[in-house]
């Protein structure tokens, strides 16, 4: 059974991740409206495991005897000045999820709650691979600069990006 304190902070962390996949539609959404389909798809895959963790919590907290408590989603922003602006607005926002992600360790260890603990190795190895991901995107973006040709091979690369579900909601 999870204590109160943990399961507080799940809920707070399944907010926190539908709030995520909310922000990264609307990223999708901007692009999508300017042209650019391939920065377009690559937030809406972001979208899509955004909606994973936040299933994959929810699933954990339920199989712990937890109770999910949804809350609303903040607003979001709706448009960005530029891909390079996206990007870098998602490595910051990727930073606080990954301070978020801490803040649950620090709580499982505090409650020597050891399986949410182990729970969250997944989620703290998932947040290096997403803010490298994005730090690599704005480094190319920063690399082409106001090159047309370059934003366009760019575009071109993130609509190949194809969702896989985690292994985690595939035992479902």
């Amino acid at each position: 059974m999870l204590s109160e304190k943990m399961q507080k902070a799940l809920n707070a962390q399944i907010n926190a991740e539908f709030w995520s996949a909310y922000l990264y539609l609307s990223m999708s959404a901007d692009f999508a409206a300017r042209g650019m389909k391939g920065i377009s798809n690559w937030f809406s895959i972001q979208f899509q495991e955004e909606q994973a963790h936040a299933r994959i919590f929810m699933n954990y907290l339920l199989s712990r005897g937890g109770r999910v408590e949804l809350a609303p989603i903040n607003e979001v922003p709706a448009s960005w000045d530029s891909p390079l602006a996206a990007f870098e607005d998602t490595l910051a926002h990727e930073k606080k999820v990954t301070a978020l992600i801490d803040g649950l360790c620090r709580v499982a260890e505090e409650e020597k709650d050891f399986a949410t603990a182990n729970k969250l190795v997944w989620f703290v190895n998932e947040q290096v691979e997403e803010e490298e991901t994005a730090q690599g995107i704005i480094d190319s973006l920063k690399m082409v600069d106001d090159s047309k040709l370059g934003l366009y091979m760019i575009d071109k690369e993130l609509a190949a990006r194809t969702y896989v579900a985690p292994a985690e909601l595939t035992a479902e």
